[in-house]
Formats: C-alpha cells, structure tokens, sequence
C-alpha cells in the first residue's frame, strides 16, 4: 500500500475502519486529517482526561468510543463494537497514570502482572497482543504520516552554527540513553550533558535545563536501537520549539527519517520566528 503509506503492511485493507486510539496533543487531529486525505474510514478511541474534548466532538456519536485507559476489557469492546480492523496509537497519555489515576479491570491486571519490566513499549506491546486476540491489528504510528517524518540535513531556522563535534557528542547521548530505555531526548552544552529525558517527557526535561542559561546547548532526539514503532514514535512539534525557544535551546538534532515533526509547516516557520535550527541526522 505504498500509494497510501510505505509504513503499512503488506495486505492493508483499504475498506477497512481504523481507529485511532488518541492521546494528547495534536498528533491525533494531524493523524484524522492524514486519514480523511486518503480516504480511510476511521473511529476515534478516546481515553477519559487524555483526549481533547475538541477531537471527541468532532466525531459523530457512533464513530466514538471512551474508556479509562486502564480498562483494557471496555476498550476491546469498544473496538469489537466499531468494527475495526485496525488501530493506530496517537499522541501521548499522561505517564503518572502509570502510578496514579488509573483503574484498571480485571483484563488490564492480568496483563500488566505477567510483564517483568513496565515501561511504554512492555505495556502497550500487552494492549497490541490483547487487540490481535480479537483480529485488530496495531499499525505502524508513522503510518500516513510519511510526509511528516523529518527528512536529513537542515530543516529550518538558518545556517547551523554550533560546532558538529557538540551535534554529534548530542545524539550519541541521546542514543546512549534510547540504548538503556532511559529516553529518548537530551540536551548538552559544550561537551557537558545538562540533562536527559526520563518517565517526565520532553517538555519538563526542556523546563529543567532553561535554569542552566548555557551556551551552544544543542538538543536530541531519536529512537530506541529496537524501536517498535506501533508505539512510543518520537515526535516534536509547536510546543516543542517553545519549550526549546524558552530554555534558550536553539540547535536541535534529531534522527532523520524516524523522528516525526509534527504539522512540519508550522514548526518550521515557528522554529524560523524563534531563531531554533533543527537539523536531520
């Protein structure tokens, strides 16, 4: 199904419904959209104080479906009750709900008491094998997305002028710490690491270096050595150029052909306004 994506596998029906199990954020609006564009019927898979009430509404009722995101058991019902086939993670859920706020059911206990590690891709690889259990099969996130995965060389916001020695010192941390399941995000200064994403994301690693004030501070992201990319696809977007722009962050590398930049119109005229290069390695 290249025509529609190169990311979608072999076999891909066309007429079937996907449904887009949303988190935060603009990835799941940018996803739809891609969708329509291709003329895929799809259904949304909302999670109570993680979906945008916007996108919910957007929605005819019989094409949305809500549950906690602990209760496995009512989401397999929702997408039993849709009829879809397939299913696409979008945007991010809070990663605190791991400790607290959420409920899981009996289906969802089970599940998470047979994984010796709990990290993103352990517990949504448990949700995609309890999906496959009754025919839905979890796509690749990059899927219809291609146009958005950020493409090699300078992306935006002028001539590059932080040393290559400090881009490359970057992304080697960066993948360093993808390598030990850490993160997938860092920023150094000068040869000097001032901080590495963890379980708190991007954004509050961002607001942890912006008291440093260091010069030549070049950020990085990229993907885990074995990404499953049904899950956890690294994407920066807006507000990821304004958390850069506020830390005074304003060299970005990330991994070219993997790292989705997210509505790239935008962040690159953003990321011009701001004076943020992103640069594709």
């Amino acid at each position: 199904m290249g025509s529609l994506s190169k990311f979608l596998p072999d076999g891909f029906d066309a007429g079937a419904a996907v449904a887009i199990l949303a988190g935060k954020g603009r990835y799941p609006f940018v996803l739809r959209q891609k969708l329509r564009d291709a003329g895929v019927r799809h259904v949304l898979m909302a999670f109570e104080d993680e979906t945008s009430p916007e996108l919910w509404a957007s929605f005819p009722e019989s094409e949305r479906y809500c549950a906690n995101v602990g209760q496995l058991g009512r989401l397999l019902k929702n997408l039993r009750s849709s009829g879809a086939k397939y299913a696409i993670m979008a945007g991010q859920i809070t990663p605190k709900k791991l400790f607290k706020g959420m409920k899981p059911d009996l289906k969802a206990i089970l599940a998470l008491a047979k994984l010796r590690r709990k990290n993103a891709e352990t517990i949504f690889g448990a949700v995609a094998d309890a999906l496959a259990g009754i025919g839905v099969e979890m796509l690749d996130a990059r899927s219809f997305l291609d146009s958005e995965l950020a493409p090699r060389g300078l992306f935006c916001g002028g001539k590059w002028s932080v040393p290559q020695d400090y881009a490359e010192h970057a992304m080697h941390i960066a993948r360093e710490c993808a390598r030990l399941d850490i993160g997938q995000s860092c920023v150094v200064s000068r040869g000097t690491v001032l901080a590495v994403e963890a379980f708190e994301g991007t954004d509050k690693m961002l607001e942890r270096v912006a008291q440093f004030e260091a010069k030549d501070a070049v950020f990085a992201k990229t993907v885990k050595p074995r990404q499953d990319y049904r899950f956890d696809v690294p994407v920066i977007g807006e507000r990821t150029v304004r958390k850069l722009a506020e830390a005074g962050v304003k060299n970005a590398v990330v991994e070219a052909g993997s790292v989705i930049i997210l509505e790239s119109e935008k962040v690159r005229a953003l990321a011009n306004e701001n004076g943020v290069k992103i640069f594709g390695i």
